[in-house]
This record gives structure tokens, sequence and C-alpha cells, in this order.
């Protein structure tokens, strides 16, 4: 006997971290991104049997989608997490990287929320943008439009914060 179709735990397990990294992407803070996670793999396991075709693409969509209900009802703060402690010499470097980091994901967040989603799961996630545009249910251009304006809106954004 031959199974096809992987259990709910199997899905969790394949699928948990990706999950986590795009909502914290999509939220800014990692108490927030468990939430939302915990939530996408609940629709999981309700909705299980009506998901059709891919399932990375499913729950890359309620990803955003619940990423979206929260960032309505809560009020963002970004973390400010990471060591600094660290004498080593490259210290200066890796600290310098981290800021860089942050200031990205804050301006990130300052995105309207389609702009949001679609350079998180583009140029973070590193999906296609007929992927990305199939997970959002809108046309490839306007991926690349949104792609397009969220880029000038964050090296604005970064240009301003320096």
């Amino acid at each position: 006997m031959t199974r096809t179709e992987p259990t709910f735990d199997e899905l969790v397990a394949a699928h948990q971290q990706r999950v986590l990294r795009t909502a914290y992407r999509l939220l800014g803070r990692i108490e927030d991104a468990q939430d939302a996670a915990q939530e996408v793999f609940l629709r999981l396991m309700k909705n299980r049997h009506r998901i059709e075709g891919d399932a990375q693409a499913w729950l890359y969509r309620v990803t955003v989608n619940v990423c979206n209900d929260h960032y309505r009802r809560r009020p963002m703060v970004m973390e400010l997490d990471g060591n600094f402690a660290d004498a080593a010499p490259d210290a200066e470097r890796i600290l310098v990287v981290e800021q860089r980091k942050r200031l990205l994901m804050e301006g990130i967040q300052t995105l309207p929320k389609g702009e949001r989603a679609a350079v998180v799961l583009r140029d973070i996630e590193g999906l296609s943008t007929r992927e990305v545009a199939a997970i959002l249910n809108v046309e490839e251009v306007t991926i690349r439009s949104q792609i397009s304006m969220a880029r000038v809106k964050l090296a604005k954004y970064v240009r301003g914060r320096r």
C-alpha cells in the first residue's frame, strides 16, 4: 500500500520554518509571526481536504492573508534583536550588516500590504513572479509593478534613515 498524500504532521514539519520566516518578514515581530504561523497551520488542519494542487502555494497564500489580518489588528513594533557584545574583528562589519537588515525590515513594514507581500515572496523568499502572482491571485504585471514601486519606496526609506 502506497501513501501519496502527506500527513498533517509531515506538512507541518516540511513547511513550518518557511511559514514562520515569511510571517516574520511580513509582520516584523517574532511573537506576531509565531501567532500567525499557528493560525496558518490551524487553517491547514481545518481545510487540508480542500487543498488542490501545490500545498506550498496554498500555505504562502494563507500566510499572507493571515499576516494581513494580523497587521490590521495590531500596531507594528519592529524587534531590535541581536547581540553585539562580541568583540570579534568582524564585529563592526556584522553590526553594519545587521543594522542594514533591520532598516530594510523596518522599511518593508511601511509598504502597503500588496507591495509588502510581493517583495517578501519574490525578493526575500525567492519565488518567481508567476508563483507570487498565483499565490496573491493577481496578474504577473501587477506583481512586477508592485515590486518596482516597493523597491523605489524602500530605497527612499533607507536613504532617509541613514
